[in-house]
């Protein structure tokens, strides 16, 4: 059976993730404490996997001796749908093929034993695997050798028996079919001797359908004699209705009913020109081949005309047999090109040194991409069909190898960052009740300068790393806000002023000021100091809506203005003819379906962010990319409109 269906999947890794929270970076004496920006580190993006399961069995099962050969006729004609594999443990199928193999005969059990190798070799592939990972997380020394497994050795002796079985049938089959080939080869010759017999009409006729009966009672002779047997037959039995003076009404009655009998088969293959199937169509003919040669002759003015009919259909179908498999072939050999294109994608991929986790994600991402094709291609001929995926499978192998070896070197240095911080939070620890406020201050704003520096930790470490730094950190700036929390009149006077700043920039005219006087209004709002805790977080929202919203008249203005611009632009248009109309709206309606194409994206990225453990800010960030994508269609779309008004 070709290696098809089955999984090529990345190896487990260690995984980098952010420090999710925001670091209290504190200004000198007498200015707000605010938040840090976010300390995002590097963390590999999650990606599916290909299922080739089915394909990894088969190769498994032909790399450990297990091959069933050629199918043969007999288990063609004889063969029926397995039984469902699926969720079976490995001792349960080896005990299942045994029992088959007691109950079904030889040439029936084929479709069995494909689908225990593949079930079983899944199962068995999947457990070597593991005991692969946990030898090389052990970090023991050598190489991997797997265990000898019993039920492997008990499914190989199984298979080893069904073989010689199977072996023996086929072997006693041939040698049933040579000596039914010379029982109808002395058949011919009693017929021959037949004709030129002087018993009496009623005696010849007797033992002439005494021979008949025994040519349907032998067995099948070796296809390659099958029709020049018959054919002498036939000239033997047309010899005999030619030369025995029979009775002609029971000669005219014999001919009749094979006519009828004759006539019934031409209708019967000429149905099958219109099944869908043309291999079961193929097949079906071969069987009213058979019956046609069984079948008596007919009266000689019906029989030309009889098997001209019979052969015309029979030509037909056979001509779509040949024709489809044709096809077919064509087909795998394309197939085969395809797949040669993607292994050199493949090895082009693994042989390249990739420098960061970036670069490893992309690079894994374009091969799930090859992958999924891969599955999208059908087989190629059966001579090449295991080699080709032998090739794609060891050139996926050694990138995920090397990408193994990149991440352990990752975890390495990522161990010493964990160091690193610890340290750091032991030095935050060690100050956090410290009373000297301004020196204090100042040594933490170093610390969480210095662990901006520090690359990743493990995701098992990462918060809990952060939360302790960030528990010392607080712990300071909460005593230090108390202290000062005392000087009550200044930070009243402090809310007042920006109280008064607030209606002041509520009242500006921002179209008239411009970035400038946001600015303007930004500086001035950072050099008042504290207010009272109580009102912080409210003056603080006040702040920030105010200056949302005179961002929010200067975009709108800024889009008036453009879209003033872009009239006067189409005036211009119009002045030199319809034909650069035309080509602007086109590249305006071609960056609508891309701003839809880059929403969609980013909407689907939203679902893979969701999965990560804080992913809040990537969300917000993505989220804040799709808004802005929106306006931005939305004033494409109003281009457009413009340009149609204008037609």
């Amino acid at each position: 059976m070709s290696a098809e269906n089955s999984t090529l999947s990345a190896p487990v890794e260690p995984v980098g993730t952010a420090d999710d929270a925001k670091i209290a970076a504190v200004r000198p004496e007498g200015s707000e404490n605010l938040p840090a920006t976010d300390v995002v580190e590097d963390a590999p993006v999650p990606t599916e996997s290909v299922d080739f399961a089915e394909e990894d069995a088969a190769l498994a099962a032909s790399d450990a001796g297990i091959d069933l050969g050629e199918e043969t006729a007999e288990e063609s004609e004889s063969a029926v749908a397995a039984d469902d594999m699926s969720g079976k443990s490995r001792e349960e199928l080896v005990s299942l093929f045994a029992r088959l193999m007691e109950e079904k005969p030889v040439q029936s059990l084929r479709r069995d034993a494909e689908a225990v190798k593949i079930a079983f070799y899944k199962l068995h592939r999947a457990a070597v695997e593991a005991a692969r990972r946990a030898f090389e997380e052990s970090g023991a020394e050598g190489e991997f050798v797997p265990e000898a497994d019993a039920l492997e050795l008990r499914l190989k002796d199984l298979f080893k028996e069904y073989r010689r079985r199977r072996d023996e049938f086929n072997a006693t089959l041939e040698a049933e079919k040579e000596q039914n080939l010379r029982t109808k080869l002395a058949i011919i010759e009693e017929l021959k001797e037949l004709t030129g017999s002087d018993e009496t009409l009623d005696t010849t006729f007797v033992r002439f359908r005494e021979l008949q009966q025994r040519w349907k009672d032998t067995g099948l002779v070796p296809q390659e004699k099958v029709k020049d047997l018959w054919e002498n037959y036939n000239l033997q039995v047309d010899n005999f209705y030619g030369i025995i003076k029979i009775n002609k009404e029971l000669r005219d009655l014999d001919w009749k009913k094979n006519l009828e009998l004759k006539t019934s088969l031409c209708e019967q293959a000429e149905s099958l020109i219109l099944d869908p199937s043309v291999v079961e169509a193929f097949h079906k003919l071969q069987k009213l081949h058979e019956e046609w040669r069984e079948t008596g002759p007919v009266a000689p003015e019906f029989k030309e005309e009889l098997w001209r009919r019979f052969q015309a259909a029979s030509s037909r179908i056979n001509k779509a047999h040949q024709e489809y498999f044709e096809s077919l072939k064509q087909e795998q050999v394309r197939n085969l090109e395809l797949k040669t294109e993607l292994c050199e994608k493949t090895e082009e991929l693994a042989a390249r040194a990739f420098a960061s986790r970036k670069e490893w994600n992309r690079a894994s991402e374009r091969l799930l991409e090859i992958q999924k094709v891969w599955k999208t291609i059908g087989f190629a001929p059966k001579k090449d069909n295991n080699r080709i995926y032998e090739r794609f499978r060891n050139a996926c192998d050694k990138f995920f190898e090397a990408k193994r070896a990149f991440y352990s070197t990752v975890k390495s240095e990522m161990d010493n960052n964990l160091q690193l911080k610890i340290e750091i939070c032991e030095a935050a620890e060690s100050v956090r009740n410290s009373e000297e406020w301004k020196k204090t201050t100042d040594e933490l704003i170093a610390l969480q300068a210095r662990w901006k520096t520090i690359g990743a930790v493990s995701r098992r470490h990462s918060d809990e790393v952060w939360k302790r730094f960030r528990a010392a950190c607080d712990a300071f700036f909460e005593r230090k806000a108390k202290h000062f929390a005392s000087q009550d009149g200044e930070q009243e006077e402090n809310l007042r002023r920006k109280n008064e700043l607030l209606e002041q920039m509520a009242a500006a005219d921002v179209r008239e000021g411009g970035y400038e006087l946001i600015k303007e209004y930004q500086r001035r709002w950072s050099e008042i100091g504290f207010v009272p805790i109580r009102h912080k977080e409210e003056i603080q929202k006040r702040y920030k809506a105010a200056v949302d919203a005179m961002f929010g008249v200067l975009r709108g203005s800024e889009r008036d203005r453009s879209m003033s611009r872009f009239k006067e632009k189409l005036s211009g248009m119009k002045a030199s003819g319809d034909r650069r109309l035309r080509s602007e709206r086109e590249r305006l309606y071609n960056k609508v379906r891309q701003l839809e194409q880059d929403i969609a994206l980013l909407e689907n990225n939203i679902g893979f962010f969701s999965k990560s453990k804080n992913a809040e800010a990537m969300i917000a960030s993505v989220r804040d990319k799709i808004e802005k994508a929106r306006a931005e269609m939305r004033d494409t779309i109003e281009k457009v409109r413009m340009i149609d008004s204008e037609e």
